[in-house]
C-alpha cells in the first residue's frame, strides 16, 4: 500500500544572524581602526540604550560614530526602513526585520554584528582603553559577578514584573512573580544602603544593566501592574536614589528618551493597562541630565548624529 503523501508545511528558514567581532579573528579582517565603523541604534530599545550608554561611558563619540534610529521602527516588518540597505548588503534578499541594534563597517557596507552582547563587549574590550575618566566596565576580577547581575535582571526583574502584569495569567502565579521581583528589589535595597554601585564602590557594566532595567521597569512593566503592586516596588528608597543618581550622569540620561519608549511600548504592547500606570515611580524627565526626553533631540548626545546621514559629529566631552 503506497504511503500518504506527506501534508507537512516546510517550515521557512531562519534569517541569517550577524555574529562579526572585532579584532577576535585574524581571518574576519574587522580591525578596531577609528571611525571605521558605525553603531545604529534606537535607545528606545532597551539594547540599544545599554550600548548608547557603554559608548558615552567610554568617550568614543570621535572613534566610533552613532546614527540614530527612529523610537519605533517605521518597515511594514517591524524593522527599520533605513537599515534595509545594510541589512540586503550583508544578506542577499534577507527575510526578517530590519531591526537595530546594528554595528556596521564602512569599508565594506555591511553588518558587522546585531547581537547585542558582542557589541557590548567589543566596545569594551577593543576600543575602551584606559583613558582618563572612562571607567572599568569589565573587570576581570569581576566577570562572574556582572554575568551574575545580567541573568538577574533579564529573569528575576524583567521577566517577573511582566508575568506579574499579565492580564491573562493566574492570579496566583502573579502573586508568585512579584514576590520574586520584591525579594531581588530588596536585596539590592539592602546593597545599596552601603555601596554607590551595584557591585561596590566603582561602576561596571552592571550598572548599565541595572540602569536600564529599573527604566523599563517603570516606563514599561509597571503599566500593567496594579497600583499596590506599584507601591510596594517604589518603596526602595536606596534602590531609586540610585537610579536618579545615574539618570543626572550625561552617559545615562542624555539617552533616555521617555516619549520614544512609550511610543514604542503602545505600538507593539497587546496588555491591557492597569491602575498602577496611573503610579509613576520616579520622575525620570526632572532627574535626567538635559532636563527632559525633549532636549535629546534638540542636544544630541557626544557621537551622535542626526539625521541618519549627517557627517560631523559634535567633539566629545561637548556639552
Amino acid at each position: 500500500m503506497p504511503a500518504a503523501p506527506s501534508t507537512t508545511v516546510p517550515s521557512l528558514p531562519s534569517p541569517p544572524s550577524f555574529r562579526g567581532r572585532i579584532g577576535c579573528d585574524a581571518n574576519s579582517g574587522h580591525y578596531p581602526v577609528p571611525r571605521r565603523y558605525r553603531l545604529h541604534l534606537s535607545p528606545s530599545c532597551p539594547d540599544c540604550l545599554r550600548i548608547a550608554i557603554t559608548h558615552s561611558l567610554l568617550g568614543l563619540g570621535e572613534t566610533l560614530p552613532v546614527l540614530r534610529l527612529a523610537a519605533v521602527p517605521d518597515g511594514p516588518d517591524g524593522g527599520h526602513r533605513a537599515l534595509r540597505p545594510l541589512y540586503e548588503a550583508s544578506a542577499h534578499r534577507y527575510p526578517g526585520p530590519a531591526a537595530a541594534p546594528v554595528l556596521s563597517d564602512t569599508w565594506t557596507g555591511r553588518i558587522v554584528s546585531t547581537h547585542p552582547p558582542d557589541i557590548l563587549s567589543d566596545l569594551v574590550r577593543r576600543f575602551g582603553g584606559d583613558g582618563p575618566g572612562r571607567p572599568a566596565l569589565h573587570p576581570q576580577d569581576r566577570a562572574a559577578e556582572i554575568e551574575a547581575v545580567e541573568r538577574l535582571c533579564a529573569h528575576r526583574i524583567g521577566e517577573a514584573a511582566q508575568y506579574a502584569g499579565r492580564a491573562d495569567a493566574d492570579a496566583a502565579a502573579r502573586r508568585t512573580a512579584l514576590g520574586s521581583l520584591l525579594r531581588v528589589l530588596d536585596s539590592l535595597e539592602r546593597r545599596l544602603a552601603h555601596q554607590d554601585f551595584v557591585l561596590g564602590d566603582d561602576m561596571t557594566a552592571a550598572d548599565v544593566r541595572m540602569w536600564v532595567t529599573l527604566v523599563q521597569l517603570d516606563t514599561v512593566h509597571r503599566l500593567h501592574l496594579d497600583a499596590a503592586a506599584v507601591h510596594r516596588i517604589a518603596d526602595h528608597p536606596h534602590l531609586w536614589a540610585y537610579a536618579r543618581r545615574l539618570a543626572a550622569h550625561p552617559a545615562f540620561g542624555t539617552h533616555l528618551d521617555l516619549d520614544g519608549i512609550a511610543r514604542r511600548h503602545h505600538a507593539h504592547c497587546q496588555g491591557l493597562e492597569a491602575a498602577g500606570a496611573a503610579v509613576q515611580i520616579m520622575d525620570w524627565a526632572a532627574h535626567s541630565a538635559g532636563g527632559t526626553a525633549a532636549r535629546l533631540h534638540r542636544e544630541r548626545p557626544d557621537g551622535f548624529m542626526e539625521p541618519q546621514h549627517a557627517l560631523h559629529l559634535r567633539p566629545s566631552g561637548s556639552a
